[in-house]
């Protein structure tokens, strides 16, 4: 099987395994976009084209990060203290979750991946549109909200949908998606916005450390190797 960004981009478990065996007989084998399944599990799925020459991309140009909710979570949130979580609070959760992720995937492409991050468009340029979606955050911590001290196992869950393109043409060449919870302690711990943003960035470190050693991974490697 020819490599593909599959390598690049597992945010999980991918190696370098031969399409065949990695391929679930239930998924579609090509995308509706033409791009052919790398990998898929219970958390997730991997699609890439099969003949980039992934050496060629030594600049990343990085898009804003858009995130959205769980569906019903303001309401689900609001149930047992009505009006506890306003629209101005989903905002800034989003816009903070953004900004942390921007800051924590530059930091490992371009510090430790020696990745070029850059605003401009070219030819030795990848462009990642990332979103983050089905952000569920089990205790915000709001300032709206009378002072409530929240005990939680765990800090929440999102997952993350990363989309590959040439910069200049605009061809998608992989796109994966990988769902994430806080590690479950055994134990309530007291929540606040600290701890909930401590264990937002560490999800974030984990996808963003498994992107930048594929991407090291497939630039080494030839659209015939295998």
């Amino acid at each position: 099987m020819k490599n593909a960004m599959g390598l690049a981009i597992t945010l999980a478990t991918l190696a370098a395994i031969p399409y065949a065996a990695l391929a679930d007989k239930d998924s579609p084998q090509v995308s509706p976009d033409g791009l052919q399944l790398v990998d898929k599990d219970r958390r997730g799925e991997i699609y890439a084209d099969p003949d980039v020459e992934w050496s060629v991309y030594d600049k990343i140009k990085l898009d804003p990060a858009t995130v959205a909710f769980r569906k019903n979570w303001q309401r689900d949130q609001n149930r047992s203290q009505p009006f506890k979580i306003q629209t101005e609070d989903m905002e800034r959760i989003k816009s903070d979750m953004s900004k942390l992720f921007d800051e924590v995937f530059t930091e490992e492409l371009s510090e430790n991946g020696g990745f070029v991050i850059t605003d401009e468009s070219g030819d030795d340029v990848m462009r990642i549109s990332p979103h983050i979606v089905d952000l569920d955050v089990y205790a915000p911590d709001v300032k709206s909200a009378p002072r409530v001290d929240s005990y939680t196992q765990s800090a929440g869950r999102m997952t993350l949908q990363l989309e590959i393109y040439d910069s200049v043409t605009g061809d998608l060449l992989a796109k994966a998606s990988d769902r994430k919870e806080a590690p479950r302690r055994g134990y309530m711990q007291w929540t606040t916005s600290v701890t909930n943003r401590a264990e937002a960035r560490r999800m974030l470190q984990g996808w963003a450390k498994e992107l930048r050693t594929r991407l090291e991974e497939a630039s080494k490697r030839s659209p015939g190797d295998s």
